[in-house]
């Protein structure tokens, strides 16, 4: 939640900020009065404001009645000079794991202890997928997620190590074998995932690496690894390598 900008001080910006800012993973739709108290705004100046940002589109209504963030927001955010490059010269390389799979097709990088999705490519195998392009998930149930967890920084894995939700009965929330997990990744090049985001979607994915530093991670969601895991791993390498040599 925001800091203080009921002040007679703050100005329009902050406020505005203050607003955008009251939007998380858990408050994706937000009422007036929601917003109003997250972002610590007076209704009425809420109101106002929040009547611009629908009207320039970096806020939405639904039928609902409740606001969420709009398509402009995601749109300005992809001009950002790391995530631009990195899909413009990641896309080729997705399509070609697509167009050889047949399986969705992920691109993402870790946004704090959350994995931010920057592309995906739809496959035409009917497993569930839950992300979007712009949407974030937790990164210890996923499989691009798990890739750069294994790589973040000792905090990151320590904030997200103490208290992993479950979100399917699948779900690894113990601490110490999901440790072991991320150890695994570091030392096999990959991460794969058993239907613990979705029920009937599994995942494997591998790092991007710029130089020494993973940038980034693609993967692919299918219905069953059982058979296509090598296969998959394999593609996915090539690519990654594709993307990390094209980003220099």
């Amino acid at each position: 939640m925001a800091g203080n900008t009921s002040s007679p001080g703050a100005s329009v910006t902050s406020r505005v900020l203050a607003l955008l800012g009251a939007f998380d993973e858990h408050h994706r739709a937000l009422t007036l009065t929601e917003l109003a108290r997250r972002a610590d705004v007076p209704v009425p100046t809420a109101h106002r404001l929040v009547a611009e940002l629908v009207a320039g589109q970096a806020l939405a209504r639904v039928p609902s009645g409740e606001y969420v963030v709009g398509r402009r927001l995601w749109d300005v955010g992809l001009l950002a000079p790391v995530e631009a490059g990195l899909r413009r010269v990641a896309e080729p390389f997705l399509h070609d794991i697509h167009a050889a799979t047949r399986a969705t097709v992920h691109l993402a990088v870790r946004d704090g202890d959350e994995v931010l999705y920057l592309e995906r490519m739809s496959g035409r195998a009917s497993v569930p997928v839950v992300s979007q392009i712009g949407s974030t998930l937790p990164l210890h149930c996923t499989g691009v997620g798990k890739v750069l967890l294994a790589h973040a920084p000792s905090d990151v894995q320590a904030k997200v190590l103490r208290s992993p939700r479950r979100l399917t009965r699948y779900t690894i929330t113990q601490p110490g074998l999901l440790q072991q997990q991320l150890q695994r990744v570091v030392r096999d090049g990959y991460a794969t995932t058993t239907e613990e985001m979705t029920l009937g979607a599994c995942s494997v994915a591998v790092p991007v690496w710029q130089r020494d530093e993973v940038v980034a991670s693609i993967g692919v969601v299918v219905g069953s690894l059982k058979r296509d895991r090598s296969r998959m791993v394999a593609a996915l390498q090539v690519a990654a390598q594709g993307i990390g040599r094209s980003l220099g």
